[in-house]
């Protein structure tokens, strides 16, 4: 057998030096995976970390659950007093008839005045509606409301001067001086008074409110932090071993970190569907008691529900708490798990 092969065979069996697929090769190896590819790992890679999640909250369902049940109780507390307050604020809606500003007209004014008067007020800006009660209207309500009927009988004459009531669009105290001022120069009108007293107070003790529940939402947010965080320590501490084996090999930060991350949305999540829930149901068992109080008072009155734009809020703020206290805890501690 000849040691040498014949020229047809190393011809077939060597490349030609024109031929473009050895470097094709090499510069595809030099760029390295495409976009699509890198996507792809990436959403894997995040896929994975959920799903991992997911299986180890739910292990320990009990566990997962009460910690979740924590978080809604003090998600639950700021907020239900924030859907009183604007309760509240719904039920003194009437606040600008509670402000409205009477005007007395001269007992010389003819109805036919009041009338007039009437219609250039409501065309007046600030003004969102006028009433004009005429002298005999005021005379007769008087007699009902005072039960001095058959006394004022004896008058010989009405003393009691026409009304006009305007209701003004904002119960703001300086634009109401100024709309006031304006209304006592008009024709006719002998005296404008306003009393805003009580409004005042009431929008004083809302205020006050207000700044109470900014202050428990402050409070009650740091302890959820802590809560979170002190959960997801406790993570971390059960997987030390393999953290630390996982960056001996390389894993990166982030890589360590994403469960956790996800961990704490987790939490986050499940704790705003039951703080939902608690509000929802706290509200409507609250509703019952309302309602037949304001039927007392002949009033139709009833709370609102949770509005579908707050639970949402309150869903993603009950997340973003969670993820950021997540963070926090692992930040703190991935230091201390670098290999030794």
């Amino acid at each position: 057998m000849s040691a040498t092969r014949s020229p047809k065979v190393a011809e077939r069996v060597a490349p030609k030096a024109s031929d473009p697929q050895p470097q094709k090769k090499k510069r595809d190896d030099d760029d390295g995976p495409d976009f699509s590819t890198l996507l792809h790992a990436w959403i894997e890679s995040h896929r994975a970390s959920l799903l991992d999640s997911l299986r180890r909250l739910g292990k320990q369902p009990i566990g997962s659950f009460f910690t979740c049940m924590v978080m809604a109780v003090a998600l639950s507390l700021p907020m239900g007093l924030s859907l009183l307050l604007n309760n509240v604020e719904r039920l003194g809606g009437s606040w600008q008839r509670a402000a409205q500003i009477s005007l007395y007209l001269q007992l010389e004014a003819t109805p036919g005045d009041g009338q007039t008067l009437l219609e250039q007020i409501k065309a007046m800006p600030g003004v969102a509606d006028a009433e004009y009660i005429g002298r005999d209207q005021a005379l007769e309500e008087f007699q009902q409301q005072s039960g001095l009927g058959e006394a004022l009988k004896e008058l010989p004459e009405n003393p009691l001067p026409g009304v006009v009531l305007v209701t003004p669009k904002e119960v703001d105290k300086p634009t109401l001086e100024a709309l006031r001022q304006r209304l006592s120069e008009l024709p006719k009108v002998q005296q404008a008074q306003l009393d805003l007293v009580w409004v005042e107070r009431l929008a004083a003790i809302l205020k006050l409110g207000d700044r109470f529940v900014f202050g428990l939402t402050v409070l009650l947010v740091s302890a959820l932090l802590l809560v979170i965080g002190n959960t997801i320590r406790l993570h971390i501490e059960n997987r030390r071993t393999e953290i630390e084996v996982i960056k001996l090999v390389g894993g990166t930060d982030s890589y360590v970190r994403r469960p956790f991350l996800y961990m704490g949305a987790l939490y986050g999540f499940g704790a705003g569907i039951l703080s939902w829930g608690v509000l929802a149901f706290g509200l409507d068992w609250l509703n019952d008691a309302v309602v037949g109080l304001a039927g007392l008072y002949g009033s139709d009155f009833a709370l609102a529900g949770v509005p579908v734009a707050d639970g949402l809020s309150l869903l993603l703020g009950a997340v973003l708490l969670g993820y950021i206290g997540a963070w926090i805890a692992v930040a703190r501690h991935l230091r201390e798990l670098a290999p030794k």
